[in-house]
């Protein structure tokens, strides 16, 4: 399929889309005492959100990663709107991009079923086409859920939209151009670094990059 002929935007949920760090990082860091384990700092967890669960906790206390990540599993969906909110403007780019005739798709490290219900959760279901976790293939920066998700849409790509290296390695990998968001997890000079096509504090360049589609 030529670009021509695409419609497919992929965006990373978690610090891209929703505001999710804190709950994330606080469900992280509740399973240590749980266990008996000193928890590590938050900068220390906030600097490996984007990697699967299993290897965060591998980090710290790899001898006890299965305990770790069922005490979260617990803990997670029970707090994960604490204070998780989509970011200012979201909710109407992808709005604006679905009635302007784009394919709209979540690709995250998350697995499908929770990442389902937080978009639900969090308001943005009725504007995506699609919601790809990553389940039991290999995670970002591979390229693997930038693909599953495409084939879920049935059209080929043109971005991929997130706020770490890992999102734009992978968006790189999928051969999609890559828009890297300044108010999420890694910093401005990091993802700079990776050579975004864009590096932006808000959507409105993407949306002047997208027209509507005849």
């Amino acid at each position: 399929m030529s670009r021509a002929d695409s419609r497919g935007i992929l965006f990373d949920l978690d610090g891209t889309l929703v505001d999710s760090l804190p709950d994330i990082i606080d469900s992280f860091l509740q399973a240590f005492p749980v266990h008996g384990l000193t928890a590590p700092t938050y900068a220390q967890v906030r600097a490996l959100i984007g990697y699967p669960l299993d290897l965060m906790y591998a980090e710290f206390a790899p001898q006890h990663v299965p305990a770790l990540c069922a005490t979260y599993r617990e803990h997670y969906p029970l707090n994960y709107m604490n204070r998780s909110r989509p970011y200012p403007g979201v909710l109407e780019a992808l709005g604006t991009l679905r009635e302007r005739g784009y394919l709209l798709a979540v690709a995250t490290t998350k697995k499908s079923p929770m990442a389902r219900r937080f978009v639900d959760a969090m308001g943005l279901g009725s504007v995506l086409h699609h919601v790809q976790g990553t389940d039991d293939f290999p995670h970002k920066p591979a390229p693997d859920v930038l693909h599953r998700a495409l084939a879920a849409l049935e059209t080929g790509g043109l971005w991929m939209v997130g706020d770490t290296t890992l999102d734009l390695r992978a968006g790189k990998a999928a051969g999609l151009r890559t828009y890297g968001v300044t108010w999420g997890t890694h910093p401005v000079e990091e993802l700079a670094g990776e050579t975004p096509d864009e590096l932006q504090p808000d959507l409105r360049r993407l949306l002047e990059r997208l027209p509507p589609l005849s």
